[in-house]
């Protein structure tokens, strides 16, 4: 049976911290080179505003769930 592996990001983005997640889980999973820079939290704007825009989700109101 093979293993699976599990990985823990603590995501601590001050805002758009579901669209940060979801920008490291893909750079994860395609074993994007900026990973790594990802989750440290460079670089990361640039892909997410690309990310929203693309899909027209909005964030901005805390993505549906009460602040």
């Amino acid at each position: 049976m093979a293993q699976l592996q599990t990985s823990v990001v603590d995501v601590q983005a001050k805002e758009n911290c579901l669209a940060h997640a979801i920008i490291i889980a893909i750079a994860k999973a395609e074993n994007y080179p900026e990973y790594a820079a990802y989750r440290r939290r460079y670089k990361v704007r640039p892909a997410e505003k690309k990310l929203l825009a693309n899909t027209g989700i909005d964030f901005s109101g805390g993505g549906g769930f009460p602040n």
